[in-house]
């Protein structure tokens, strides 16, 4: 079986509809066996839902925001050592 990011690397065009039928039963196959791929997917629809509503803008609560650019700082620095 191939590694998740084979498959990951493929799912925007999964679910648009543009992958040969044996690929897509491939990632199907996958996404029954792997959790993380799932979610992977659930999320990605969830966003492409949200892009394609008519364009409108929501705005988080501060408090919520405030976290999120934390907890992304945090990782960022993590991930890079910078600042």
């Amino acid at each position: 079986m191939k590694d998740c990011s084979t498959y990951i690397s493929n799912l925007c065009d999964y679910i648009d509809g543009d992958l040969d039928p044996e690929l897509c039963k491939q990632i199907e196959t996958h996404l029954g066996e792997c959790p993380d791929c799932k979610v992977m997917l659930d999320t990605l629809r969830q966003t492409v839902k949200i892009c394609r509503e008519d364009g409108r803008c929501e705005e988080l609560p501060e408090e919520l925001s405030r976290r999120i650019n934390v907890r992304l700082r945090e990782r960022w620095q993590q991930k890079f050592g910078k600042k």
